[in-house]
């Protein structure tokens, strides 16, 4: 998954050689999960046709404010279009629309959105050497870059002239990269190392039973998946579970007994600046594990348990700097038993969930939690989807740690 994933992105297209290259750079942004919608000058379509563009959108792709082909045609609304993106790309944008951009100029369709656009605006100038080198062109990029748009600097290449120099519109993967990059510098979490816990840990009786509980591990992912969308880089330690995970900024490292899990964490610790253990380790484990199969016998079995190390504990007695935040699943005495967690184990921050709440707990795609910070600060929320508790815990995080 990419930052851009579920995204809006209108795509501006304008009429430069270079907008044979908006095919493959739409294709980019719909494999990265994004929901893309081009907007054409009408010269544009003299370099590539709306049907291809189109094609690879999967959107309808326009270029006036109506179909002049049909009299009931409805018009093609540039102030919805615009408040609907989330980004807009201009590429190519030619030395033309560019200094109608920075004049503000509205005669087309694309322009008329340009201007009613509260997007971040990224644009890919494209034109021959001499163009780009104008001093007319200079000062267009100046107003641009003084209104707010990013500007995908051109490269250095072969132009269509024949003539090498700077005014090559960037690659199409180039600008996917530019513009992930130049977003993810503005979310909350960026250059953050992230490590996360998830899951239930397996503690072996013998090489077909197992020790374990019934977490699903939602609550865990789901606050991975939500740190990496605010710019986090994330380390995500997994126990066994069904659930399934791909973001350009999560590594998954998965195991399956808590000895495991204590080890990974450990090996991560130390280059983390927030860790988040939501995962449910096993308190026990069987002292002894068979090396075959138990069979059944008559009567009862006894199995002698031992302690597994404590991972929050450990972890707590060493951290630095980190921002340490633990879990705790109680059935009674709750508050109490949590905040107790909270000061042996040396926690910054303490989610607080319990089975005796409807809507919580293993298995359940819904969670009630409440936070109890470091000086016994405690603040309840309702019921809500595990998605949304992962940003109101990654949200109050930011708030204690990095708010300016």
């Amino acid at each position: 998954m990419s930052i851009l994933s579920g995204k809006n992105i209108v795509l501006g297209v304008t009429a430069g050689i270079a907008a044979y290259k908006s095919a493959y750079l739409v294709r980019f942004l719909i494999k990265k999960g994004a929901n893309v919608k081009v907007v054409m000058t009408p010269a544009a379509k003299d370099f590539v046709t709306p049907l291809t563009l189109s094609t690879l959108s999967k959107n309808e792709v326009l270029s006036s404010f109506t179909n002049e082909e049909d009299e009931n045609a409805q018009w093609n609304n540039h102030v919805e279009l615009g408040l609907w993106a989330d980004y807009f790309i201009i590429a190519p944008a030619t030395a033309n629309t560019l200094s109608k951009m920075a004049n503000g100029t509205c005669d087309n369709l694309l322009l008329a959105t340009y201007l009613s656009a509260k997007c971040p605006i990224y644009y890919a100038p494209a034109m021959d050497l001499d163009m780009y080198q104008h001093p007319s062109t200079k000062k267009t990029f100046d107003a641009l870059n003084e209104f707010g748009n990013i500007q995908i600097p051109a490269t250095h290449g072969e132009l269509a002239s024949g003539l090498v120099g700077q005014g090559r519109m960037a690659e199409p993967e180039d600008i996917v990269s530019f513009v992930e990059n130049h977003i993810r510098g503005t979310l909350p979490l960026n250059n953050i190392n992230v490590l996360i816990t998830a899951g239930p840990t397996f503690e072996a009786i013998d090489p077909v039973r197992f020790i374990g509980n019934h977490s699903s591990g939602k609550m865990g992912y789901a606050i991975a998946e939500a740190a990496a969308n605010l710019g986090a880089t994330v380390t995500l330690v997994s126990g066994p579970v069904s659930l399934n995970i791909s973001h350009d900024q999560i590594t998954v490292v998965r195991v399956t007994s808590a000895q495991e899990m204590y080890d990974a964490a450990h090996r991560v610790f130390a280059k983390c600046e927030v860790a988040i253990f939501s995962a449910a380790v096993a308190d026990y484990r069987p002292k002894e594990v068979a090396d075959q199969k138990i069979k059944k016998k008559e009567g009862s079995l006894d199995i002698q348990l031992e302690k597994t190390q404590d991972i929050l504990a450990s972890l707590g007695a060493i951290k630095q700097n980190q921002f340490l935040v633990g879990f705790a699943l109680e059935t009674q005495n709750e508050l109490e038993n949590a905040k107790s967690k909270l000061e042996k184990k040396n926690l910054d921050l303490i989610v607080l969930n319990s089975l005796n709440d409807e809507g919580a707990g293993f298995q359940k795609d819904t969670n009630k939690v409440t936070l109890i910070s470091k000086d016994n600060k405690v603040l309840p929320f309702p019921v809500k989807p595990k998605k949304e508790v992962a940003i109101d815990i990654l949200q109050y995080i930011i708030e204690q740690r990095y708010a300016q």
